[in-house]
């Protein structure tokens, strides 16, 4: 491309010489961003579309503009700009070179180097792994991809990066996005704003957290938009599927049976497919953040991958715009933001494992959480604890799962009831769902508190 026209691109996504909308700040994702510029590796970004990658990019660029960083030592570029009109290999060379003339960043301070959409240039990783190599800058990447910036990256550069996953907004940050100055800072915000609470915690529940959508009057259309771009340009168009409608089915089925249990085998009737392709396109929804699976626990790994998994959606606005009716779907809906919560905290913590439990009479338990070969924790979800079967059968499964696992507290997270029973020696707390999610910011360390 012609240096001019690159400079005019380049322009337009950096703070060189004027403002750009920085959206509200994601407090947690800058921090770890800068601690990892602190060290000599690749910072990426990874999360579906539309979950704030790029505006997260912007946040910490504003912060190091803060802590006294120059603004011509800052360079980002975002791929998704209609104006690059085609991608090749020396179009990193190309912009890396116009920046350096243009803006003449001073030779003694490495420049910060933003990559958006990276995954769109070919053979982009030679290009970032020879300039992490010759300490000429610190780098953040970003991409949409998992597989790209989990997989293949980890594949081309070993220990050279650290990754950042990005989710739609938690619910503590729905707060903060949606309502200016509702933040929750102890028990007594709790108590105080209760009604403010639990009016946006409906809507959260119904709409979830990606941050337009929060924002937006058109909430429902602009899900529908993410969830066809989510599939024509992350799956279809990068691997080239000539016809997307099993994909789209699947996709649909899944968003449908959220916090279901499912085999790859029993879905290939209903959607007159294979099982081999059933798992490809599975697969493919997985790493384009859109689902992610539990697997059944098992202390042997083969029946693991044999047992039925539950789907979870990534955001519950998408699974509610797509696939079921909202109100009669409430039970799930909330298993599944407690799903996405505890996720979370497994790509923080490598050490944790994340399971559902089935035992051979069919007593379940919703979440284990594992940490090295330790149960540390029973987590079942009861949206009607007033429905008396309902609650005995979630009390089964997990006394029974706390004593298979030798512990002594479970906890029940409801739609509104809180309080403890005792059964012997065995606690059971219940705690409510938009309680439960506010304290995980707070004491990520501790579920049942």
């Amino acid at each position: 491309m012609d240096k001019r026209e690159l400079l005019e691109i380049l322009h337009d996504w950096n703070f060189w010489k004027k403002e750009l909308d920085t959206g509200k700040e994601r407090r947690a994702y800058i921090e770890q961003c800068l601690r990892f510029l602190e060290t000599n590796v690749i910072a990426a970004i990874i999360g579906v579309r539309r979950a704030g990658k790029s505006y997260l990019m912007r946040q910490v660029i504003k912060k190091l503009i803060e802590k006294g960083v120059k603004r011509e030592n800052i360079l980002m570029v975002n791929f998704e700009d209609g104006r690059f009109a085609e991608f090749y290999p020396k179009l990193l060379d190309e912009i890396y070179e116009t920046y350096l003339e243009f803006l003449n960043p001073e030779p003694e301070e490495k420049p910060f180097i933003f990559l958006d959409e990276i995954h769109l240039v070919p053979k982009w990783e030679r290009w970032v792994r020879t300039q992490q190599e010759l300490g000429k800058a610190k780098i953040v990447i970003s991409g949409s991809s998992s597989k790209l910036l989990a997989g293949e990256l980890a594949t081309v550069l070993t220990g050279r990066h650290l990754d950042i996953f990005v989710f739609p907004l938690s619910f503590e940050e729905f707060l903060y996005f949606k309502f200016k100055g509702l933040e929750i800072k102890d028990e007594l915000d709790l108590v105080s704003k209760k009604i403010e609470i639990r009016r946006a915690f409906n809507e959260y529940f119904e709409f979830g957290g990606f941050p337009e959508v929060v924002l937006s009057n058109e909430k429902k259309q602009l899900l529908l938009t993410y969830f066809d771009d989510i599939l024509t340009k992350d799956i279809e168009k990068r691997y080239r599927l000539k016809k997307g409608e099993k994909l789209r089915a699947l996709a649909r089925f899944y968003l449908t049976n959220i916090s279901s249990p499912i085999t790859f085998n029993s879905l290939k009737k209903s959607l007159d497919t294979t099982t081999n392709t059933i798992e490809k396109y599975s697969s493919y929804l997985e790493e384009a953040g859109m689902i992610f699976f539990v697997k059944r626990f098992s202390f042997k790994v083969k029946e693991q991958e044999k047992a039925a998994r539950k789907i979870y959606a990534i955001d519950v606005g998408l699974a509610n715009a797509i696939g079921f009716k909202f109100s009669s779907n409430l039970g799930r809906i909330a298993e599944n933001l407690v799903a996405i919560e505890l996720m979370k905290k497994n790509k923080l913590n490598p050490n944790m494992e994340l399971y559902h439990w089935r035992d051979a009479t069919g007593k379940e338990v919703d979440f284990i959480v594992k940490e090295g070969l330790k149960v540390k924790q029973l987590i079942q979800v009861c949206w009607d604890v007033g429905d008396l079967g309902t609650k005995k059968r979630e009390l089964k499964g997990l006394l029974k799962a706390m004593e298979e696992f030798k512990l002594k507290q479970g906890l029940i997270v409801t739609g509104d009831y809180e309080g403890e029973e005792r059964k012997d020696d065995k606690t059971i707390k219940f705690i409510s769902l938009y309680r439960w999610l506010l304290r995980q910011i707070k004491k990520p360390q501790d579920y049942t508190d």
